[in-house]
């Protein structure tokens, strides 16, 4: 069922679309196939909420996104196992980072809105400016299958606090933890129509929402690929546009390292989640005096990560988030090969698995080396459990490996010689760099990325200057 105007309701034309369990290959529930229709109808009841969530009170926004982050805490365990039936991660998993953070994240932002604070000038006595921070509008906000909760509260909770109305696109892949969600904002007495759901298919349903001329601001995660088209489609419309997309990141590695302790903590960031993170390391560069040693161990490392049901905590892995997604890691393999490629470890399905998963879309840890660096392999994202592994001479060389990408997200450096990792960490072209750590982030600071891996930037500040228009205000004395 969509959630629109406070309600749960069928998708207009009575069409649904069958979500298929990762674990099992079973269908497991129908969601909305939604069209043009609901986006309309979702999109009008979101403007009709939006002059009166403007004006509510500071301190009664937050409250209700505080309480929303209640609602989550409470409600973790279900929401965990919708995360882990939809898209196969571990439940653990689920439980640490992707529930956990959805409510970290209304909190934030609740408490933001009650500090934030405008510039004024005085123009020698003769006028007073003062800025005015106002909502844009309607939201549309579009999340993508990977850290389904996750990544739709990072964009949710700042929207509503800055006093936007919301319409929601989630992913037909993963969409069960946000209709939970749209259930807890019920529980929680936001107001109808401020926060509304549409489910179903990028196109028609998320296109529509990216052309409708009544929401002027987009906040899009996913591909690179689709945040090219919604550039395209929203150009006509002079959008307000966050578009975090696709990322092939660098691991680096120098040689002063005690590579032995940090080899889990690189197979960590590469293997995560089935690597279906766009912040995972699948482009592993070592430095050779201590390169095949590393392979050994990373090698016998990852050899060992268990992989299976994701409701077994001794599994580090579970399976790929569908037929289609496995289909498409597996064909890049078969390149790997053609171009030189040697397989390391992984490459295939685990074996053992129980007859219940036997047709769930489980693959092992696989790590590649021997491929050069213009290899299709190190510039495509391929967001799953395929990681490449080559040797560097000098610092330099290493930054020019991960420079010669398309895609600009993130980066991590391994190293004890923290003078070299700042002039490192300057050289990448990416958003993020992380040194002698992954995936650590501060709701504080900005996130996005370079190059093709998006345009804008959300986070702290930044996320309260995406979701609000400034206006300048001048009174002459």
């Amino acid at each position: 069922m969509n959630f629109i105007d406070g309600q749960f309701v069928a998708p207009a034309e009575g069409r649904y679309l069958d979500k298929i369990s990762p674990i099992t290959g079973a269908k497991i529930y129908a969601l909305p196939d939604s069209s043009e229709v609901d986006v309309v109808m979702a999109v009008k009841s979101a403007q009709s909420a939006f002059g009166e969530w403007a004006q509510t009170k500071v301190a009664e926004r937050s409250a209700f996104l505080n309480k929303i982050a209640d609602l989550i805490d409470a409600h973790a365990d279900e929401l965990a196992m919708a995360e882990t039936q939809d898209v196969g991660k571990p439940l653990e998993l689920a439980k640490s980072l992707d529930i956990a953070r959805a409510a970290l994240n209304f909190r934030f932002f609740a408490s933001a809105i009650l500090h934030k604070h405008e510039m004024a000038t005085d123009m020698d006595g003769k006028a007073l400016n003062y800025v005015l921070r106002q909502p844009v509008g309607v939201a549309g906000l579009i999340a993508p299958w990977n850290l389904p909760l996750y990544l739709l509260t990072w964009k949710i909770a700042p929207a509503l606090a800055c006093g936007n109305t919301v319409v929601c696109k989630p992913s037909e892949i993963t969409s069960k933890s946000a209709f939970l969600l749209a259930g807890l904002m019920c529980t929680a007495g936001l107001p109808k129509g401020v926060c509304n759901m549409v489910f179903g298919k990028g196109e028609p349903a998320g296109s529509y929402l990216v052309r409708h001329p009544g929401v002027p601001l987009i906040s899009f995660t996913g591909g690179t690929a689709t945040g090219e088209k919604i550039q395209v489609q929203a150009a006509p419309y002079f959008k307000k546009l966050s578009l975090e997309l696709g990322g092939k990141n660098a691991t680096i590695v120098l040689k002063d390292v005690d590579f032995k302790k940090i080899v889990p903590q690189v197979a960590r960031a590469s293997f995560l989640n089935q690597g279906e993170i766009c912040l995972c390391g699948s482009k592993i560069l070592v430095q050779e005096d201590i390169y095949e040693e590393f392979c050994t161990e990373l090698s016998q490392h990852v050899e060992a990560l268990r992989v299976g049901d994701p409701l077994d905590k001794t599994n580090f892995m579970g399976p790929l988030v569908s037929q289609a997604h496995y289909d498409k890691v597996m064909s890049w393999l078969e390149v790997a090969k053609k171009e030189g490629g040697k397989i390391l470890t992984g490459g295939a399905r685990p074996s053992g698995l129980p007859e219940a998963l036997k047709n769930g879309y489980f693959l092992r840890p696989t790590l590649i080396r021997d491929l050069t660096n213009c290899s299709e392999i190190h510039q495509t994202e391929i967001f799953g459990p395929v990681v490449t592994i080559n040797s560097f001479k000098y610092p330099h060389e290493a930054v020019k490996w991960a420079n010669n990408s398309p895609y600009g997200l993130a980066a991590s450096l391994w190293t004890k010689n923290l003078n070299l990792a700042h002039k490192l960490a300057a050289d990448l072209k990416v958003g993020t760099v992380w040194v002698n750590t992954w995936l650590q982030r501060d709701l504080r600071l900005p996130f996005g990325g370079m190059k093709a891996s998006g345009i804008g930037r959300e986070g702290g500040t930044h996320s309260l200057d995406f979701f609000t228009d400034t206006k300048t205000v001048c009174i002459q004395f």
